[in-house]
């Protein structure tokens, strides 16, 4: 299936990718393996062909880039064309013994992190990759300079941010230059928004590309009510005859062109219904009443 496309840096890829979290992280167990292979799949057969990752998607700390070998073992097992898939992986954020958690934007611990992301995916470079989250430890320019030199040896193909605020987003600007900076993924959806879309509409002036993690609400149960929780979008639903998460990945895609949102999903079936959100139209009528949300 051919899906609308959209840009990310010099990257093309369909207007919506898959957020390949939820087949690893997030629950009481990772999914089982043949399911988890089977929604990457599904993915991949409806159009999709942006897969995000990251490294601490695990089950536990000591299986770190758990997540990253099923994508890579998921693209070398499907029937269809893989050289056309784009992989965005992320690094910067520690798991160690205990669950504990921490931050290192270091060059050195940017570089580890990548080479064992590169090792987990089975490639040479990655076309998309973000540094995770902030580390207050160091100054934010350090961190966007450590990628600048990992694109400068090729191990990187375009440059992202994440769960970044104005003011990082322009300091990754200036840093990297015009168009340097290809990508901000950040949490956004109707349910969470108020901290993210100033970052949207900055990003939409400045030629950046936002990625929306968490599109329909969270996997906490968020993106099974989202139609419970806002009728509007029940009803705007019921008029379509689709489900209430095509109507927000719709209306997200709405936003801007330079929005690619990445809803995840544990099972085929999620992935192929937030799929088909790429081509449901809405009317100027829903759109307004859903912009209600965020006004």
């Amino acid at each position: 299936m051919t899906a609308p496309t959209r840009r990310i840096g010099s990257l093309t890829v369909s207007a919506l990718g898959l957020g390949a979290m939820p087949v690893s992280f997030g629950r009481s167990e990772p999914v089982p393996h043949e399911q988890a292979i089977a929604t990457i799949h599904a993915a991949l057969d409806a159009g999709i062909t942006l897969i995000d990752t990251a490294d601490i998607y695990a089950p536990s700390w000591d299986t770190m880039g758990h997540n990253e070998k099923l994508v890579a073992e998921a693209l070398g097992s499907w029937s269809g064309d893989s050289s056309a898939i784009t992989l965005a992986t992320k690094g910067g954020i520690t798991r160690s013994e205990g669950e504990v958690s921490g931050r290192d934007g270091s060059a050195a611990y940017l570089r580890s992190a990548l080479e064992k992301s590169l090792n987990a995916l089975g490639t040479d470079s990655v076309d998309l990759y973000y540094w995770h989250r902030p580390d207050r430890s160091i100054r934010y320019a350090e961190g966007v300079e450590a990628l600048a030199a990992l694109r400068e040896e090729g191990l990187i193909r375009e440059i992202g941010i994440s769960n970044a605020n104005v003011e990082e987003i322009d300091v990754a600007r200036e840093v990297l230059g015009d168009g340097g900076l290809a990508a901000v993924q950040n949490q956004f959806s109707p349910t969470f928004f108020h901290t993210s879309a100033g970052e949207l509409r900055h990003c939409g002036e400045h030629g950046i590309a936002f990625v929306p993690w968490s599109p329909l609400g969270g996997t906490g149960g968020g993106a099974r009510a989202v139609g419970e929780r806002l009728p509007q979008i029940q009803r705007i639903a019921e008029a379509h005859a689709v489900s209430p998460q095509q109507v927000v990945l719709a209306w997200e895609l709405s936003l801007g062109e330079h929005v690619v949102p990445i809803p995840g999903a544990g099972r085929p079936e999620s992935i192929v219904d937030s799929a088909r959100a790429m081509t449901l139209e809405l009317t100027d009528t829903d759109l307004a009443e859903l912009g209600e949300i965020i006004a």
